[in-house]
């Protein structure tokens, strides 16, 4: 089994030999002076909201050539934060690069502000007009349209310019304060007769361990840590969404959902529709709640059993043998996302271990070119295998995305997940192809027990934000409040499935995704993710030539256009509950299979 000190990090060193380094510093002189000089050209073209050039030959000239200097702007910084990023996430407690982090601050609050002002400016063209005259606004249309749409949701430049400046000290301070106590929370703990101070990424791992006991044991000690430091962290989540309260009313959005359906590149009723289907099949999944808790032989799952494992013949995926599974597998759908798989591996594009300081969880960050970089929480367990394969799936997004623009690449969340599920999802076929009896029951539950926190528990975090949003336009929420918040959308989505003495009402502490002062509503765009995924994964199983065809070129082209034409191409129907339906029936036809198995092993 591999340890977790022989695990991968990630390896920087192509971008800069380290933060301290002469390199580093070249480098940040570099970005800052790009951002100066855009701002200068900012102003000598006359880019911003306050700007009303009719569409001359001057004005398409300007715009040929503000948008490939904004790009290229754009592209520099991009790079440089998420090598900053990179240390800050892999070691909270990294003075150095917390420092260089709050340094870059100062700039991105200029090319924030730059931002506004081009969106402004693009608000005060005919852009129809500027797309039929101009090549480069051509291949920039859908993004010059997002702009237009923002910008009828902007205030006065000077009201826009203090906001940025603003949320340094603000929504940004708290996300950050919110980042720094979550990752270096050390939770006591006894386990074999020992007390022990571990970090809480390795305390919620204990989720999966097959002993109840231990499970139990975690979860009291997670919760209880949650309950001490829960006074900072209910300040972060009320300033957060105060400020974001503030802000979208200002800007003239009806509510922060509104402006979140808008960001996502979906519509309202694309919206309803998926929760339609979502709440459709709650009783589906409270079935197979009470499933699983037949196999393990309780009465009723308590939330800590949520992700217990089941089955009992589920190998030991060391980290290598993991790598080797993905890269193969991945070559079964084609070489492209095989050697991609393999490219990461051999170049330690992923940091593996969890660790004192790192962030829980799993991201994939888009590095440079069609490079990115996985970060995760590695045990030797299927569940991380799959973690692998779906973060690697937004890497292959990415590669996909190579030779489009930053503004071209701009891809809502709710198609982000397109390829990582697709990935997550031929894994778990290939796992199940080769796998006895009792591990198939592991890999279907994995799936299916990834379904339901990303169809049910999603709901309830998203019926928590909801609700949080609503009532901080009135005043302040108590720690008390937001657990009671929590546990009612929790026993309103998982009903009886769980005990409803045994819920998480620390979830909103939990979760990293309701920090984020420039993105809210961090849940449903999962939800539409994995629905989404599964109803192209149905389609390729269809007909894998023609999906081969379509597919890298819908990777490519996430950022041109909605979801809804995107989806077209392959003769789905977002507006309709009908689709997600059939994408919930995947999952009903996976809980059949499980009911199965449960009763044929006598698991």
């Amino acid at each position: 089994m591999t340890t977790a000190a022989a695990l991968p990090r990630w390896d920087m060193t192509p971008i800069y030999p380290s933060l301290e380094s002469p390199e580093f510093a070249d480098g940040f002189a570099a970005a800052r002076a790009a951002v100066d000089a855009l701002r200068v050209l900012f102003d000598a073209e006359g880019i911003d909201q306050q700007a009303h050039h009719g569409l001359d030959a001057t004005a398409i000239a300007r715009a040929e050539h503000v948008i490939p200097q904004y790009n290229a702007v754009l592209a520099q910084t991009h790079t440089l934060e998420a090598y900053i990023r990179s240390f800050v996430a892999t070691d909270s407690r990294d003075t150095v690069a917390q420092a260089r982090q709050s340094e870059w601050e100062q700039v991105a609050l200029v090319l924030r502000q730059l931002g506004t002002r081009f969106a402004g400016w693009v608000g005060s063209l005919d852009v129809a007009a500027l797309v039929a005259q101009s090549p480069v606004a051509a291949n920039h249309e859908y993004a010059l349209q997002k702009a237009q749409t923002q910008a009828r949701h902007l205030m006065s430049p000077a009201e826009e310019a203090l906001a940025a400046e603003l949320n340094i000290t603000g929504g940004g301070a708290w996300s950050k304060l919110y980042g720094n106590i979550a990752s270096q929370i050390m939770v006591p703990i006894e386990l074999d007769g020992q007390q022990q101070e571990l970090p809480m990424s390795d305390v919620r791992n204990l989720a999966m361990s097959p002993d109840r006991e231990v499970r139990r044991r975690g979860f009291a000690a997670e919760t209880a840590a949650w309950a001490r430091h829960a006074v900072p962290i209910a300040a972060a989540l009320n300033s957060i969404k105060g400020q974001v309260n503030t802000l979208t009313r200002r800007r003239g959005w009806d509510s922060a959902l509104d402006e979140a359906i808008f960001t996502a590149g979906i519509d309202r009723t694309t919206l309803d529709a998926m929760l339609t289907a979502a709440n459709e099949s709650f009783p589906d999944f409270r079935r197979y709640l009470h499933l699983k808790a037949q196999a393990l032989g309780v009465e009723r799952l308590a939330f800590y059993d949520l992700f217990a494992p089941v089955g009992g013949g589920e190998r030991p995926w060391a980290f290598t043998d993991a790598a080797n599974f993905i890269v193969t597998q991945f070559g079964a759908y084609s070489p492209k996302l095989s050697d991609f798989a393999a490219r990461a591996f051999r170049e330690n594009w992923i940091d593996a271990a969890p660790r004192v300081g790192k962030r829980g969880g799993a991201f994939c960050m888009f590095l440079r070119g069609d490079e990115s970089r996985v970060l995760a929480n590695f045990t030797p367990s299927y569940d991380s295998m799959s973690t692998l394969a779906h973060e690697l799936g937004h890497g292959y997004h990415n590669l996909n995305l190579a030779d489009r623009t930053i503004l071209q690449r701009q891809t809502p969340m709710t198609l982000a997940e397109t390829a990582s599920i697709f990935c997550e999802t031929l894994i778990r076929d290939a796992a199940l192809a080769d796998a006895e009896p009792a591990e198939q029951i592991q890999i279907v539950e994995a799936f299916i027990q990834n379904a339901a926190q990303v169809v049910v528990d999603i709901t309830s975090r998203f019926l928590f934000e909801s609700r949080v949003f609503e009532r901080r336009r009135a005043r302040e929420l108590s720690v008390a409040e937001l657990c009671d918040l929590m546990r009612d959308a929790q026993i309103e989505t998982y009903g009886d499935g769980l005990d409803q003495s045994q819920l998480h009402p620390y979830m909103w502490a939990a979760k990293v995704h309701y920090y984020n002062p420039g993105l809210s509503f961090y849940n449903f765009p999962y939800m539409f993710g994995l629905l989404f995924g599964l109803g192209l994964y149905a389609h390729y199983q269809r007909d894998p030539a023609s999906f081969r065809r379509g597919y890298d070129e819908l990777l490519s082209s996430t950022g041109l256009a909605d979801a809804a034409t995107l989806a077209a191409r392959f003769d789905i129907d977002l507006h309709t509950p009908d689709f997600w339906r059939s994408s919930l029936n995947v999952v009903r036809a996976d809980i059949d299979r499980f009911a199965g198995l449960v009763q044929g092993t006598g698991a």
